[in-house]
């Protein structure tokens, strides 16, 4: 098995593994974990949510709600939420990755994805069982498929259920492009491999404060709980 270093995530193709990766048996007992801890967070991110809701109703016409089909564990498809940060019928001539200045998104949409309060409402997913408060985040059909062939292992990703939150999404922004998907395969791996419930303590804690100071620093948090991943 490759041992999979922090590696400089700038440098690629990224390493090669040559056989499946060893889950954490952490996976095992997540499932309690992930339940006690939407019911605990809830308290917050509803009324952030119903914030967000009214502000998608009152500045954009179409639903608030929109649905994503995302390929979960084992690439079972499930039906991923989000709160609508795009104008309606925003994929009439088919999916794509949004962009930074894409002008698909609107004006409060463009807030809610830079603070990913649209995905505030997967907590419903993770009381489905299809998804986690920490993982790899779940990738469309669309382009799974495609990826499996561009990038060697990136199917090992969809070893456990995808997260909310996760080593790849603190890290990194956003995909744009294949190239993205690359740089964040290996902490992906890195989490299959080393899960814990500590770990999964940290990656919360530091996705809470990177929500509250992204305006004054996105690596600072993740320093200070032990889970930034500094390019070498």
């Amino acid at each position: 098995m490759v041992k999979w270093h922090f590696l400089n995530a700038m440098k690629f193709p990224l390493e090669t593994p040559n056989a499946v990766p060893k889950v954490s048996p952490y996976f095992r007992f997540k499932r309690p974990v992930d339940i006690i801890g939407v019911c605990l967070i809830s308290f917050v991110l509803v009324p952030i949510i119903l914030v967000f809701v009214l502000l998608v109703r009152l500045t954009s016409k179409g639903p608030v709600f929109y649905s994503q089909l995302r390929c979960g564990r084992d690439g079972k498809p499930f039906k991923m939420y989000k709160i609508r940060s795009m104008i309606v019928n925003a994929e009439t001539d088919g999916a794509v990755w949004a962009s930074g200045d894409d002008p698909r998104i609107t004006p409060v949409g463009r807030v809610m994805r830079r603070l990913h309060i649209d995905e505030l409402v997967q907590i419903y997913n993770i009381l489905r069982g299809e998804m986690s408060l920490v993982g790899p985040r779940p990738e469309r059909p669309e382009f799974v498929e495609t990826l499996k062939e561009q990038i060697p292992g990136y199917e090992y990703r969809m070893l456990v259920l995808p997260g909310m939150s996760g080593f790849a999404q603190l890290n990194f922004p956003g995909d744009t492009d294949v190239d993205d998907v690359r740089r964040k395969l290996t902490l992906d791996i890195e989490y299959i491999e080393t899960a814990s419930f500590w770990l999964d303590v940290r990656m919360l804690a530091a996705t809470w404060c990177q929500f509250l100071f992204t305006k004054f620093s996105r690596t600072l948090p993740l320093k200070m709980f032990g889970v930034y991943r500094k390019s070498q």
